[in-house]
């Protein structure tokens, strides 16, 4: 079980909050941040427990699109769409991500900080997720948002214990 560590929750309508999460992996960072960059893998962990991600597409690289189309257990489809802005191979991600409402129109955008840091074979990954904008239709999902990101960092947890280092890209 890695170890676990929260701060702040968002709250609707307020963009200067900060959701931050840490967690240790028993991963070397490689395949951490492999599992973060490659859109095969990140198909296989993202989103909260029960979600499917049938559209995953990130080119992670300064400029790159990351675009996923997030599947609940009841079918509906939660698209989102962003751009990296820094990509440091494997210490760094910081990407832009907005959720889409039905007509393709942004309901919230995040800047989001993800660090990889390795001591003893180990990876401790901090997300820092910062709401930017918002509209009062977000607020369902800025209420899910920590429970959303636990989930998906415990999935990731479950891809990585799958993983075998000499699988990496």
């Amino acid at each position: 079980m890695p170890e676990k560590k929260a701060a702040g929750r968002p709250e609707p309508g307020n963009t200067d909050r900060e959701l931050v999460l840490t967690r240790t992996f028993s991963a070397p960072r490689t395949l951490v941040f492999a599992a973060w960059t490659d859109p095969k893998r990140v198909a296989q962990w993202w989103g909260p427990h029960g979600f499917t991600a049938p559209v995953c597409e990130v080119d992670a690289r300064p400029g790159g699109a990351i675009r996923i189309h997030m599947r609940g257990p009841d079918g509906t489809v939660y698209p989102m769409t962003g751009t990296y802005r820094e990509v440091a191979a494997p210490e760094r991600l910081v990407f832009t991500s907005a959720a889409l409402d039905k007509a393709g129109k942004p309901l919230f955008e995040v800047l989001t900080t993800v660090t990889f840091a390795e001591q003893g074979g180990k990876t401790t990954l901090t997300v820092r997720a910062r709401i930017v904008t918002s509209t009062a239709e977000a607020a369902p999902y800025l209420q899910g948002m920590e429970a959303g990101w636990t989930q998906t960092l415990e999935r990731l947890e479950t891809h990585l214990a799958k993983a075998r280092p000499s699988a990496m890209p």
